[in-house]
């Protein structure tokens, strides 16, 4: 019962409205400009793009510049790669060899730079979206130049807003050894998320891998698992929401507009309960992949719930298995409330 309370607990608000209007305010901008352009099969660009602003909360003004700076770099080399990989018409093969290979050195990049959220997660999010979406090869330098432009005005934003808040607590210094030993974590969970998944033949294997690296941010083995209930929990709410939006064909302009709203709610309860805030990022996601590549809506729901399932259930176990003492570069008071698996109020990393 503890755990279920755990699992449905919403912390307290705190400072996350300012927060949230930040990092809305990045995606707002550009998006608004697409959506009246008729471009909205874009928007999956400047939403990567956005993701640069969830950093370096809590933060004083340069010390968020410099995470979001590094945060930057981490996504754009994700959707650089991810690009790349549409445009050579990569197979399923290459692409779990490729997104495990950046799992390894995204996550001791991002150790060592000390990036909440931790671990490679967006880069990785980035490079398999865009990797498996055949439009993104057919314009490449606007997408890209697009992803720049959007995480730049992120970055802006970020220096102008101070916070009203303490600044978190520094990561602890970057141990080589324990941050290998975490990536390691990260390589097996996404490689056997990807291989089974390839295996098993479903559609969107980088979905699988990307769910498979979410438990692994949890300090202990009870946070895997309710970092992975979450996940589950939040992906199915946030699908029919989905399905809501997809299956009656709303104009393409609308939805956009939508993709945009849904931001603002995302983080504004990421750090208070990670599953309700999946319930809007979930689809916003869906929403995005549906304009930059259209589908049958059903099958595409249909697969995120299986990849979903998969991918969680082979990163708590890969987690559970492989569980080091600490997570590389935070002790258990310093990690937030979202990488911890706690729903405690907190920063958002």
């Amino acid at each position: 019962m503890h755990l279920i309370r755990e699992l449905l607990a919403v912390g307290p608000r705190g400072d996350d409205h300012h927060h949230a209007v930040r990092v809305a305010s990045g995606l707002a901008i550009p998006g608004t400009v697409l959506v009246l352009a008729g471009r909205t099969d874009l928007l999956v660009f400047a939403v990567f793009g956005s993701f640069v602003g969830m950093y370096g909360r809590g933060r004083t003004r340069w010390s968020r510049l410099r995470h979001q700076l590094l945060a930057a770099v981490l996504i754009g080399a994700g959707a650089a790669i991810g690009v790349l990989l549409a445009a050579i018409h990569a197979r399923p093969v290459l692409l779990v060899a490729v997104e495990t290979g950046f799992a390894a050195a995204g996550s001791l990049f991002a150790d060592r730079a000390g990036l909440r959220p931790g671990g490679p997660f967006f880069g990785l999010f980035a490079l398999g979206a865009l990797a498996s979406i055949p439009a993104c090869a057919a314009a490449p330098l606007p997408g890209l130049s697009l992803f720049a432009a959007t995480a730049v005005l992120c970055v802006v934003l970020g220096t102008l807003h101070a916070d009203t808040v303490a600044p978190a607590a520094e990561a602890r210094a970057f141990e080589l050894g324990e941050s290998a030993r975490h990536a390691g974590r990260y390589v097996l969970a996404v490689a056997l998320a990807g291989a089974v998944g390839v295996g098993w033949g479903v559609a969107h294997a980088n979905w699988a891998m990307a769910a498979a690296a979410v438990p692994l941010a949890a300090q202990d083995a009870r946070g895997h698992v309710l970092r992975g209930m979450h996940r589950v929990l939040g992906t199915f709410v946030g699908l029919a929401a989905t399905a809501v939006l997809l299956l009656p064909h709303l104009p393409a302009a609308l939805l956009g507009v939508l993709v945009l709203l849904l931001l603002f709610p995302t983080e504004l309860f990421m750090a208070r309960n990670y599953a309700l805030a999946l319930g809007f990022f979930t689809p916003l996601i869906m929403v995005m992949t549906d304009l930059a590549a259209p589908a049958d809506p059903v099958r595409l729901l249909l697969d995120r719930g299986t990849d979903t399932i998969l991918g969680v259930g082979v990163g708590i176990c890969v987690a559970i298995a492989t569980r080091p003492q600490t997570i590389p570069g935070s002790s258990q008071l310093e990690l937030p409330a979202e990488d911890r698996g706690s729903v405690a109020p907190g920063p958002l990393p």
